[in-house]
This record gives C-alpha cells, structure tokens and sequence, in this order.
C-alpha cells in the first residue's frame, strides 16, 4: 500500500474539543444512558480483583483521571491529523466454513477478528458501525471500511467480546449479528447485563477470569486476566469485568488481548507459562497470534 503524505498538524478547535468529549458517553444514547442506572452490572463474592463493588488488575495500575485524558489531548505537543478517509485495499470473503483443523484468521478492523477452524466461526470484539460514541452525530468515526462486509459474513456461532468500550463493545452490531445468525456471546462478568438491557435478545452470557467454557467441536474458550479497563460512562468505570481471549483450538492457540497494555509484562508472562505454544507477544496492540501445537 502506498504511503500518504504527512497530514497537517492538529490545532486544538471546537470540532475536535466536540470529538473527543463526544467519545465520552456522557450522554444517553447506543447504551450511554444505562451507565447511569443504580444497580450494579455484576454482584458477586469479593475476589483477588473484585473489591464487591469494581473490578480492579492486582498486577496494574489504576486508569488515568479525566483530567490527565484532557493533558494528553490539548497539553501543547501538536499531533498528526486522523484521515478523513482511508481506502481498503482488498475486502475478504470469508468461506462458510473451514472444517478441518486448520486456523484461518481475517482482519476486520482494530481489534474486530474472524476465527475459523473445526467448522466454527468465531468473532472477537465485532464493531461495524460508523461512529464508536455513545451518539451517533459525534465521536471517533471510521475511516477504513471493515475488512469483511457485514453481508459477506459466514454463519457466526460465537461472538466474543473482551470489555465494555465502545470500539469493543459494539451494541448496534451485537443486534445486528442476533438477528441475523443468533450466535452465543460470551464476555467478561457484567459486560452481559449491558447487551440485555440494550436488546434482551442477545445470547450473552459472563465469566471469570479463569474460566474455561467448552464451545464444541474439540475447542474451548479461556478468558484471562489482562491490563486494561472498561467504562460505558463517567460513573461506572471498572463496575464490569474485562478479559483476553484465549482459544484452545486442535489447530493451536489463538491469544487475543483486547487492548491490553504491557506494563510489567507479568499478564503475558503468565500467559505463556499457561499456554506456552502460543507466542506470549501479538503483532499488535489489539490483535491474536495463531501457532501450530
């Protein structure tokens, strides 16, 4: 792909000032408006990251204050100006099925995946909506169309989401992909109570860091600890779970880590020490790594 020219530097203005205030869920809307309910998304026994009332990484660090978000946006050094548009080179079409033990991975966008191996397809963190807000006038729109067309999906039987922001946790979509394939969703403790309250219809179901869940056909989903944190608004951050995905496939492993920072590395650590055929770093921030056994 031929490379760009440098875009122009971003000065601080109102359309940007309105664009990341608008990537905030401040307000109602695609999900915005439950981040302000009372009730809890998860009630659980207190654990080594759950304090009864937030989940918190025992080997992390606590997120940034709202302020420090502001610093880092307008704090003085200029930044390159985001595309307003970006083309896409080559759009996959995924075969319906791939039955034998094969992996075959298709990148769709950040860190949206299809995973197809032993006649399953498997979708990670699916986002195909235009803006990633909680209103759709504002916030992060997309630039680069998805790497598979909606309509050119195969059959999904599973959806996995790893937390609760709005470039992973995708209510829109998630309505879209039950009514066309009613996959099951499984996702970290809480993130399920807000897909049903968005559409009660979506087949999501929540677990633990730890837990293990059988999928069928010779596979199996782990959900591992990772350094992030998830937020639907400004009073609500860390009240559900967030997780990477480890799958156990007869092909190998596929390790995706949502959007985990690195930190002191102990999360990829312990990763390989558990799975010590699938490499402990990805290729990118949010993406898998797929190895043979």
């Amino acid at each position: 792909m031929s490379q760009p020219p440098d875009p122009p530097r971003a000065k601080v203005n109102r359309r940007r000032l309105l664009g990341v205030l608008a990537s905030l869920p401040i307000i109602g809307g695609a999900g915005g408006a439950f981040a302000y309910r009372s009730q809890p998304y998860y009630t659980g026994p207190v654990s080594d990251h759950f304090d009864g009332t937030r989940f918190f990484d025992p080997h992390g660090a606590p997120p940034k204050a709202f302020t420090e978000l502001l610093r880092w946006q307008f704090g003085g050094d200029e930044r390159a100006r985001w595309p307003e548009n970006w083309p896409l080179d080559r759009a996959d079409v995924p075969p319906p099925r791939v039955e034998d033990d094969a992996i075959r991975l298709s990148y769709v966008g950040h860190a949206t995946v299809l995973m197809q191996t032993r006649g399953l397809n498997i979708l990670f963190d699916p986002v195909w909506s235009e803006r990633v807000s909680p209103v759709s006038f504002a916030g992060p729109k997309r630039v680069n169309p998805p790497g598979i067309a909606f309509e050119a999906l195969p059959k999904i039987d599973l959806v996995l989401v790893s937390h609760g922001h709005y470039d992973h946790l995708d209510l829109a979509t998630l309505s879209r992909l039950h009514a066309v394939h009613q996959p099951k969703v499984i996702t970290p403790l809480g993130q399920d109570a807000i897909m049903k309250a968005h559409d009660p219809a979506i087949r999501a179901e929540a677990h633990d860091w730890g837990a293990r869940v059988d999928i069928g056909n010779g596979m199996a989903v782990h959900l591992a600890p990772m350094r992030h944190w998830t937020a639907r608004g400004l009073f609500d951050r860390n009240k559900a779970l967030w997780a990477a995905f480890v799958i156990e496939a007869p092909g190998g492993l596929v390790y995706h880590i949502g959007d985990t920072g690195y930190g002191d590395g102990h999360h990829f650590r312990e990763a390989k020490r558990a799975s010590p055929s699938c490499p402990s770093v990805p290729t990118s921030r949010a993406g898998s790594c797929a190895t043979s056994t």
